[in-house]
């Protein structure tokens, strides 16, 4: 029986580079855009021959790039041997793969090994997909003729095939192979290939997420296992301890967050020199994971939106060694940029979270106010409060796009310090553009910064298309991505059945 896992990518609202350092917290948010992990038997029945007990096989596809990679696996050892061309390989996939085998071996008493080891000697086939939104297609809507417009983005088949970058770029802030969005798409993928994983082979029991799950923080054992698991394989990948906030929110959802003690993957970055693989991943899950999420939404009648600006993304691992550099270069500006950078990361924060509190206890008056301010211009919104209560939510709605223009002051200020584009001149004239649209509350470059998709929040729906129109007259495609609190999910199918019957549907309704 074949396992689906999604898991979603992210928006990092504030905290970018600080989140890399405890105790800096960063708000992140989970989005509807999600990664798909396929996985079931690749043979009906096991080898017979000797030698298939000791190694089995695994085939791996990714229909966007056309790409199909086939191993060996050693279940002594759980080594990966790649059978064809190397060019193909994924890295966060054949770490998710190997860590998590290792996590059932860890985890299962002699007979439920011997369970496991047949079920794995019927091979592996592993699927994964990613959603339109954590690519660029901007080059495919043009060639079709199409308008800059997220109804131009949701004419395309569902998990298109991805469009690679040609273009020759050199310095440290070259393009990736594929034109990303900036929506964490190895992280969403990693997370999904771990969770499908663990749940096909038995180590945690996903079932009882529901697709409309709340993102209660507690009683998450299995989600745990999912999360540490994922991070280790993600860190490995890409040879360095990150912050993990991408991984953590793929696995539980939108947040509050501030990161782990490096030390804990200790272990798993010495992996080959000598201990067997099981070990180390069972020294990972009993590690001290101590990681800071609570839970964190936008207040309601909010909408998150995020326009493509067309310039093919950024390499945000250079753009952080940049920085870090520069910290060691200049310590005394960079701790005093970081210290205002954190305090108006923590006043946006109490604002929304203020904002939160009124739209509960005054749910008329707040109401009343998004509706309002959702059509004018922020110089009009105080005009528009007629009593006490509704001129506080002004006050925080106010306080929030101030603190969101600091925020963007010392990240450009930190960016031009360090010699990198964080918050680029084309980046900047966009921001401003956006924040002076009726009805928007926020505007910025999530995370790192560059020239990845920028975010903004709006008031209202009205706004929201307001603000579609006005980006697209600046050649930014609105994209169909919108907040989605939900982590890490067990889907009941194939995505891509799904998706075609959901058309059918819609075809046929009409």
């Amino acid at each position: 029986m074949a396992v689906v896992a999604s898991a979603p990518g992210k928006v990092l609202m504030t905290g970018g580079y600080l989140i890399l350092e405890r105790p800096n917290a960063g708000l992140v948010l989970s989005t509807n855009a999600r990664f798909y992990a396929i996985v079931k038997p690749l043979y009906d029945e096991l080898k017979s021959d000797s030698w298939a007990w000791a190694w089995t096989d695994v085939k791996l596809t990714s229909p966007q790039m056309a790409r199909e990679t086939t191993y060996k696996m050693s279940l002594k050892h759980l080594l990966l041997q790649c059978t064809a061309s190397s060019d193909s390989r994924n890295p966060f996939v054949e770490y998710a793969l190997q860590y998590s085998v290792a996590a059932a071996y860890a985890n299962f008493d002699s007979d439920k090994k011997d369970v496991l080891h047949k079920l794995l000697l019927k091979g592996l086939d592993i699927t994964i997909l990613g959603s339109n939104d954590f690519y660029s297609y901007r080059k495919q809507i043009e060639a079709l003729g199409l308008p800059l417009s997220p109804e131009s983005l949701a004419t395309l088949t569902p998990f298109t095939s991805i469009t690679l970058n040609t273009e020759e770029s050199n310095g440290e802030t070259s393009k990736p192979e594929v034109a990303k969005t900036g929506l964490g798409s190895s992280a969403a993928m990693t997370t999904a290939v771990v969770a499908a994983l663990l749940n096909y082979l038995g180590v945690v029991n996903l079932s009882s997420l529901s697709e409309d799950q709340d993102q209660d923080m507690t009683g998450t054992a299995d989600l745990d296992v999912v999360h540490a698991i994922s991070q280790t394989a993600h860190c490995i990948a890409q040879g360095k301890v990150g912050s993990g906030f991408d991984i953590s929110s793929a696995v539980y959802g939108s947040q509050r967050y501030v990161r782990f003690s490096p030390e804990v993957l200790s272990s798993a970055q010495g992996a080959y020199e000598g201990k067997p693989l099981e070990e180390v991943i069972s020294e990972v899950l009993k590690g001290k994971w101590n990681h800071e999420r609570t839970k964190f939404l936008l207040p309601p009648l909010m909408t998150l939106l995020l326009g493509e600006p067309g310039t093919g993304g950024s390499s945000t691992p250079s753009m952080v060694g940049a920085v870090k550099k520069w910290q060691k270069s200049d310590p005394q500006r960079s701790r005093d940029i970081w210290t205002k950078l954190s305090n108006a990361n923590s006043a946006l924060e109490k604002q929304l979270n203020l904002l939160r509190k009124l739209a509960a206890e005054h749910a008329d008056a707040y109401q009343c106010v998004i509706n309002s301010c959702s059509i004018r211009k922020t110089e009009e919104w105080m005009e528009q409060a007629t009593e006490p209560r509704q001129v506080e939510i002004v006050k925080a709605l106010l306080e929030s796009r101030g603190s969101m223009l600091e925020i963007r002051n010392h990240m450009r200020l930190m960016g031009e310090a360090a010699g990198i584009p964080i918050e680029p001149v084309s980046q900047t004239q966009l921001l401003d553009a956006t924040m002076n649209t009726e009805g928007v509350l926020l505007a910025g470059v999530p995370g790192a910064g560059g020239f990845d998709a920028v975010f903004a929040v709006t008031l209202g729906d009205a706004s929201s298309t307001n603000l579609t129109k006005a980006w697209s007259s600046h050649n930014v495609l609105a994209m169909l991505v919108r907040e989605d609190p939900r982590g890490v999910n067990l889907e009941s199918n194939d995505p891509r059945a799904r998706e075609i019957t959901s058309a059918f549907s819609a075809v046929h309704v009409e």
